[in-house]
């Protein structure tokens, strides 16, 4: 059934929200067809849980679509306004340089979803960039994204994949890509320092009041509803930071206008997970100072909330002194959010049932222990989840000189067990199981998946990292190579955005 102000289309119904907010919340683009659209991967599933017909999409005038080569009518694509702290620093007109928001459908289960291009061409955003994307981080963003959807993290996800037939110049030539992906919204708090950084107050309502209709109604009929949003935001990153870092996520770029305020990841530049445990861990090759390293995360959304906190002060009270406390107030529940989020998935991952005053320092002596022994973050939960090595009938399947290094531990982990629950080894390993993933995208074979799509136009690791990571909790026959950490030779040092 189509929702209010939406257009029929031939593959579903659509509506552009943002036609309802002033023009300077956006730009109209001129398109920028390319030389020889090509679908790489179309999402069937995702597209039917969107309500779109995949076959229409699939076909000329679909792909046409989305390469932002031409569009049905009724479809009234915009590129959006935005600024953001990029590495700590404040730049106060950002916006979709290479993006365009095609417009949004509801899906099956009733939510308002935002279907998006990437790589789409130059706007009144791109500054000097040429508005394009290659295809290595269109791959690459697929196939993080998908991942962490079926990890269980909020996320964008993708619905298509293309290559243009055309060259995009970065370090070197490069085939150049599109990506298509879905978001309950593209807000982000850069959104909002938009108009905080223009002094446009009227702005600024107009946008927190769209974002509460679309993400936070409860907030509207609280007697403070801007404070509420704020809170709400605040809840969100919380635990959307606490997700990745229990599975070893590190997203590379937190900047301003990176953080979605729906609290889904976002932008999924030169995000990498972790191998071998180290805290101080840092991917992006532009990150010279580690501030966006893994174990910074959580202080650098705060940081981030914080600037939110900020650019809402005009709406939060009239009173300034006031508006300043309700901030504090709301930035204050952060730590106690990512602290319980945290702990929660600790102890799940670690199969322990109920609260001890010792749990933390057990969580930290387990750090300690992979971190002095270099061990492979994933793996080691995955090995922990195993009803023999909770009976103490193996130590894993680790190397001696790490067995004997993590045996201390164990020994504290099986007492910590024994003094709660009456789950059985086996059904204790199993709860283990189904939130410590066998699979990650590891950042070699991801690696190795995009110099085979770019040097020899060949998808089929693609496909297969795609069929393997969807089901990353299942232990897969004939996959082993999927889930092994890399040799020395084989390891990522950085990874880049590709913008």
């Amino acid at each position: 059934m189509a929702h209010a102000g939406a257009t029929t289309l031939p593959w579903g119904d659509m509506r552009q929200s943002y036609d309802g907010l002033p023009e300077r919340f956006y730009a109209p683009p001129e398109l920028s067809p390319v030389a020889d659209a090509r679908l790489i991967h179309l999402n069937r599933p995702l597209a039917a849980e969107l309500g779109l017909d995949a076959d229409w999409l699939a076909g000329p005038d679909g792909v046409a679509m989305l390469s932002a080569s031409h569009m049905p009518q009724g479809v009234r694509p915009l590129a959006l306004a935005y600024a953001g702290h990029q590495f700590g620093h404040f730049v106060s007109r950002l916006g979709d340089g290479r993006a365009l928001l095609l417009g949004d459908v509801r899906d099956i289960h009733g939510r308002e979803r935002e279907i998006q291009i990437k790589g789409s061409g130059r706007t009144a955003f791109s500054r000097r960039g040429d508005g394009r994307a290659a295809l290595g981080p269109v791959l690459r963003e697929y196939l993080l994204s998908e991942s962490m959807a079926a990890l269980g993290v909020p996320t964008t996800r993708a619905l298509a994949a293309l290559r243009t037939g055309e060259t995009v110049m970065r370090e070197k030539p490069l085939p150049g890509g599109m990506i298509v992906r879905v978001a309950a919204s593209h807000i982000r708090v850069g959104t909002f320092q938009y108009f905080a950084a223009r002094q446009d107050v009227a702005g600024l309502r107009l946008l927190a009041d769209f974002a509460i209709a679309r993400h936070a109604p409860e907030a509207a009929g609280a007697t403070h509803p801007y404070v509420a949003f704020l809170q709400g935001v605040v809840a969100a990153q919380a635990g959307l930071v606490a997700h990745w870092m229990l599975i070893g996520f590190i997203h590379g770029v937190m900047n301003t206008d990176n953080m979605a305020i729906s609290g889904e990841t976002i932008d999924y530049g030169p995000c990498a997970f972790m191998d071998q445990y180290d805290p101080a861990t840092v991917f992006s090759f532009i990150d010279e100072h580690g501030r966006y390293a893994y174990t910074n995360q959580p202080s650098i959304a705060l940081w981030n909330l914080t600037r939110l906190a900020e650019a809402l002060l005009p709406l939060l009270s009239e009173d300034e002194d006031q508006a300043v406390e309700y901030a504090q107030q709301a930035l204050a529940g952060f730590h106690a959010r990512f602290h319980d989020a945290y702990f929660a998935g600790m102890r799940a991952k670690l199969g322990l049932e109920g609260e001890d005053t010792q749990d933390e320092t057990l969580f930290h002596a387990l750090l300690e222990t992979m971190q002095a022994t270099q061990a492979d973050f994933t793996n080691t939960f995955r090995a922990l989840s195993s009803g023999a090595v909770i009976d103490a009938a193996t130590s894993a399947d680790w190397p001696p000189a790490m067995a004997e290094a993590f045996a201390p531990w164990l020994a504290q982990w099986r007492q910590r067990i024994a003094l709660h629950g009456t789950a059985t080894a086996e059904e204790r390993a199993a709860r283990m199981r189904a939130v410590n993933p066998c699979y990650i995208p590891r950042n070699h074979l991801v690696e190795a998946m995009i110099t085979a799509a770019i040097e020899h136009d060949d998808y089929a690791p693609f496909e297969e990292m795609l069929a393997v990571l969807a089901k990353p909790y299942e232990t897969q026959p004939g996959r082993d190579h999927f889930a092994a950490p890399p040799t020395p030779q084989e390891r990522v040092q950085y990874t880049y955005c590709g913008t």
